[in-house]
């Protein structure tokens, strides 16, 4: 059995539609960030991006096969069963989630949440539940088990439209940790969801020449120009 990260991706993204493809830098674009960084955690063993059989996500197929990527197709909707099969399919023991918005997530704090997740023997870990990191650094970490049980006994449309509702719902049923910051970030966003997102992406990363881009290389960033934060600062954190 492996630890793998899958990756949910798809070309219709409601308020920014394309946005996976969508340059940071010259022909890399969000989806190229997104693994580059994921590249760097020493505790991931394999990378699959997960996304749907509609036909608007061929581009996302092309762009894995032509990146030598691993791919999963799936239910378009139901993104628990898409996860549930991809694990299946790729034999994954533990599986790290990541939405393909966040192509400056760290992979040091992705590997500080797996080793608590492995520390303990805990069913789920996380560090956004709640929030002390800055959005664009979330991270969820999960058992082929607890994915399998939820998959299993998910009833409401909300468990099955996202990975790990049923666990959050049914808290009491899974060993569950939060990883807390040491200083609450979670006004901080490099997120990808709008369009104001994407040109702070693109800010940070012609502004850092370094691979991977961390947390702290952001925020050493924004205290040197606090006017960048003002790109997206009206944008709702918690969307």
């Amino acid at each position: 059995m492996t630890v793998g990260c899958i990756i949910q991706a798809r070309m219709g993204s409601t308020r920014l539609p394309g946005k996976v493809l969508m340059d940071v830098t010259k022909e890399k674009p969000v989806l190229y960030y997104v693994i580059n960084q994921l590249k760097h955690c020493k505790s991931i063993e394999k990378i699959i991006v997960a996304t749907t059989t509609l036909s608007e996500d061929d581009k996302i197929v092309q762009f894995c096969i032509d990146n030598d990527i691993n791919y999963f197709r799936g239910d378009a909707k139901n993104v628990l069963e898409r996860h549930y099969r991809c694990a299946e399919k790729f034999s994954l023991s533990t599986i790290i989630r990541m939405p393909s918005d966040k192509p400056l997530l760290d992979p040091e704090v992705v590997d500080k949440v797996v080793d608590k997740f492995n520390s303990n023997s805990y069913d789920y870990a996380t560090n956004f539940f709640p929030s002390t990191f800055p959005s664009g650094t979330e991270v969820e970490v999960l058992s082929f088990d607890s994915l399998k049980k939820s998959y299993e006994k998910a009833i409401l449309p909300s468990e099955k439209e996202h990975v790990t509702t049923y666990i959050r719902n049914h808290k009491d049923d899974f060993r569950i940790f939060n990883i807390m910051n040491s200083e609450n970030l979670s006004n901080f966003r490099w997120a990808v969801d709008r369009v104001e997102d994407l040109r702070l992406v693109r800010e940070i990363a012609s502004k850092i020449h370094k691979n991977p881009i961390l947390m702290h290389d952001i925020l050493e960033l924004f205290k040197n120009e606090p006017s960048l934060v003002e790109i997206n600062k009206h944008v709702d954190k918690k969307e």
